[in-house]
């Protein structure tokens, strides 16, 4: 029975060629998308979850609802580890990571072996505890993850930098030394196996230990500087919520909010019922820190949701294209199964033929729909900026594939077998089963729903789009086109980067030069402070900003724009040391009308005080996803990287120039460069890979969705043949028949546009609350979408409409 089953289900395949092609096609690409977003999606959801004991291991965080929004933060005091460890018996190992470039040796370093004389630029440096490589637990390539650590001034490297600086060597025990300074050699205390793409700490290559490290005299007893990532591992049993709740009240109450009153805060009580501390499992870090500030990027939980509800869409489309253009051939198989009931099959024997029959069309569609995933494989991790294997080996992945097919083809299927296996076969062979009518309800609706979500996808795109280059050519207040940055110059001596400035600045290509670590795109430095009027630190609230160190040229360089007040010079260097020019937001915020020539103070205990001297125009120095906040500027030398303002468009030219100055003060030390507008693009990577991947499913759910048009318009005409004749012979126009066969799908087309408009509005209005800078969403993005969906379904169903209507009537009625 069962091979009969099989027979009569290839005989079918083979018989109807383009409805098979059409069944096979729609749901192999259907199939093959689903797939590449399942193995992004358990990518993303594979993420730091090889740490032994990681149930136990998680990440301080704060949250602090002031300024009327919920803010999260990672940071905190030196000291806040061991009085962690000390004080609460439910912790096993505490410990600190500190990632910030603001302090030298974090973030980017030129690198040397002390050896030679040649220094590379390398990226991924960190300070870490001994005690937090203890709860982590990295693989060791060579040494012991107990203690390489251990030491002052002590450094683990990963296996591939170990293997790029130590060829064939074990590397333990050998000095190297970060941006030239002898005075520091870091010794190898060991080699960690190079960390998975799939963790947090990825971007990572080179830890740099904190044992006896003070980033300034006393810092590592102080509770007023927050700068470092606290881990922990909870003793066994620990319930972490009612932990979280613990740590607030002993550690934030008991500890941090009374040293802020000690020195003055008066927004202390108020931050004291405003803050409180979580434990952020390590597992959830990747995708449940988008919100957070950190030295990487994040996953997004709710692309997670997102991407898989795209991938349950496109799936349903190509479902829907089955159960469709099943039906839709009710007609043709009716007297078959009319046929087969008169000679004695049972129905629930018919059932299992057309189950079968659908079993059939998805084993099939699943195995082109695996090759097809892992021939667009390569450009899908390209889109995605993964690396993405197709699991051949894993146990469960044959097994799963199967599995889905099976139930794929049953959930599809089953209404066509219910449907089909129920006819009467008195009213079959009588010829009085109209073709589809009795499914025509379910078709027409089905057909709605496909379009809806394509005209969601189509919206939910171009508003991505929009919103894309919106943020790409905003005016953010500041000059980020031709702008090269020279990176790794903290290796010259101040005289000789000052030098390489002047040198610079006589090229003709040359508009200006700046020399600061502080710039508008992520990865450099900030510093963040909390700012008083003068007087008025003991009895104001103060206003969280950024402090930012420039030269005399920083605000020409990038184009800032001067309203009030003069720049900083070396004219007036006695005095501009102890100036600063802040923002319009820093004024609007302290409360200073006319700020040039106020004095405001970043201390509470009457420490220093700073006049302003400038007052500039705000500019978007972080995410465009905040408000921009508060900034003072202050005169200083932070010497690692060179802005250098290029005259013209000739880029080239430019670069040569510019790279034979450098080499003329440091031979030896390749230069390193990029483009500021470049690196203001790759803020916004997360974005523009939304956009690519939301367009390319886009397009690829409406291709599956026309290719079930273009076969139901074919059996929608084949259908109707005998009253095209009819008309034709009635004197009916090839126009006037191809509009009367087009014009049911179209209005099925406008009923998917409204009902996709206010959802696709909704849910993007949700997702652009994320921006503090969006575009709006104008009623040319829904007319655009439904333009296009038109003429998509238009194009999809003319050619068999056209093709119906030019038949020749005597062929459609000859059996008349």
């Amino acid at each position: 029975m069962i091979k009969n089953y099989f027979k009569i289900a290839l005989r079918q395949l083979r018989k109807h060629k383009l409805y098979t092609a059409i069944k096979i096609g729609g749901f192999s690409f259907g199939i093959a998308a689903c797939l590449l977003i399942a193995l992004y999606i358990k990518f993303e959801l594979s993420y730091d979850r090889t740490y032994p004991d990681g149930d136990r291991i998680y990440r301080v965080v704060q949250y602090y609802t002031g300024n009327g929004k919920l803010q999260q933060g990672l940071a905190f005091p030196a000291p806040t580890w061991k009085v962690i460890k000390a004080d609460f018996p439910e912790v096993e190992k505490s410990g600190r990571l500190m990632t910030s470039p603001l302090f030298a040796g974090a973030g980017n370093n030129e690198l040397r072996r002390a050896d030679q004389v040649q220094n590379t630029f390398e990226e991924g440096f960190a300070y870490i505890d001994q005690e937090t490589l203890n709860i982590l637990q990295l693989p060791m390539a060579y040494g012991s993850n107990k203690n390489a650590l251990a030491a002052p001034r002590s450094m683990l490297i990963s296996k591939r930098k170990a293997d790029k600086y130590f060829p064939g060597l074990n590397p333990i025990g050998k000095v190297m030394y970060l941006n030239d300074d002898k005075s520091q050699p870091y010794t190898i205390g060991g080699v960690m196996e190079n960390i998975p793409q799939n963790s947090h700490l990825r971007s990572l290559d080179f830890f740099l230990t904190l044992t006896d490290k003070e980033l300034w005299h006393g810092e590592q007893t102080q509770w007023g500087a927050w700068n470092y990532t606290s881990y922990i591992k909870l003793r066994p049993g620990t319930e972490p919520k009612e932990f979280g709740k613990k740590l607030t009240t002993d550690l934030l109450h008991n500890y941090i909010i009374p040293d802020m009153k000690r020195g003055g805060n008066v927004g202390a009580e108020q931050m004291e019922k405003q803050m409180w501390l979580e434990l952020q499992p390590v597992a959830d870090i990747n995708l449940k820190s988008y919100n957070i500030g950190d030295f990487t990027t994040y996953g997004d939980i709710r692309f997670i949701w997102l991407f898989g509800a795209v991938a349950l869409f496109i799936l349903t489309i190509a479902c829907i294209n089955f159960i469709n253009l099943s039906t839709a051939r009710s007609a043709n198989r009716a007297k078959e199964v009319g046929l087969r009931k008169v000679v004695g099959s049972q129905r629930g024997s018919l059932i299992n033929q057309f189950l079968t029959e659908s079993l059939i069309y998805s084993v099939i569609s699943f195995i082109v729909g695996v090759i097809i995933a892992r021939l667009l494989l390569p450009y899908f991790n390209t889109l995605a900026s993964r690396e993405l294997a197709m699991p051949w080996l894993s146990w469960w992945f044959v097994p799963a594939i199967l599995l889905s097919a099976v139930i794929v083809g049953i959930a599809a299927g089953l209404y066509p077998a219910f449907y089909l296996s129920g006819f009467k076969p008195v009213q079959v062979l009588k010829g009085s089963i109209s073709s589809g009518s009795k499914s025509s309800g379910l078709r027409n609706g089905l057909v709605v729903f496909q379009f809806a979500i394509s005209v969601v996808l189509i919206i939910s795109t171009i508003v991505i789009y929009n919103q894309m280059q919106f943020i790409l050519n905003r005016k953010v207040g500041f000059d980020k086109d031709q702008v090269l940055l020279v990176q790794g110059t903290n290796t010259l001596s101040d005289d000789n980067v000052k030098a390489l400035k002047n040198e610079l600045s006589k090229l003709s290509i040359v508009k200006s030069v700046s020399i600061s670590d502080y710039l508008p795109i992520t990865g450099t430095k900030r510093n963040g402070n909390t700012f008083y009027k003068e007087g008025r630190a003991k009895i104001d609230r103060g206003v969280g900003g950024q402090f930012w160190q420039i030269d005399d040229t920083y605000l020409k360089t990038l184009g800032i724009k001067l309203l009030a007040g003069r720049t900083f010079s070396y004219a007036t260097i006695k005095t501009d040391e102890n100036a600063v020019i802040i923002n319009q937001s820093m004024a609007k915020k302290l409360n200073l009308k006319d700020p040039v020539g106020k004095h405001i103070t970043n201390s509470t205990d009457g420490g220093q005080a700073f006049t302003v001297i400038g007052l500039i125009e705000d500019f978007n120095y972080d995410s465009m996803r905040e408000d921009v906040g508060p900034l003072a500027l202050h005169f200083g030398l932070s010497p690692s990287i060179v802005s250098v303002k290029i005259a013209g468009s000739n880029a080239k030219n430019a670069i040569e120039e510019i790279t034979r100055t450098w080499k003329s003060f440091s031979p030896a030390q390749p230069i390193r460069f990029s483009f500021m507008d470049q690196q203001f693009a790759n803020m916004y990577a997360d974005v523009q890979r939304t956009s690519h991947i939301f367009t390319t499913f886009s397009v690829l759910a409406i291709v599956i969705a026309c290719l079930g048009l273009f076969a139901l318009s074919a059996f929608m005409a084949e259908q109707r043949r005998k009253e095209i004749g009819i008309r034709k012979v009635l004197g009916a126009s090839i126009q006037g028949i191809t509009a009367m066969l087009s014009y049911g799908f179209i209005k099925l087309v406008l009923i998917a546009i409204v009902i996709a408009s206010p959802i696709a509005w909704w849910g993007m209005n949700k997702w652009l609350q994320d921006f503090a800078y969006r575009a709006p969403i104008d009623w040319w993005i829904f007319v655009l979408a439904a333009v296009l969906a038109i003429v998509v379904a238009i194009l999809t169903v003319a050619f068999q409409s056209v093709k119906a209507a030019m038949m020749n009537p005597v062929i459609s009625l000859k059996s008349e």
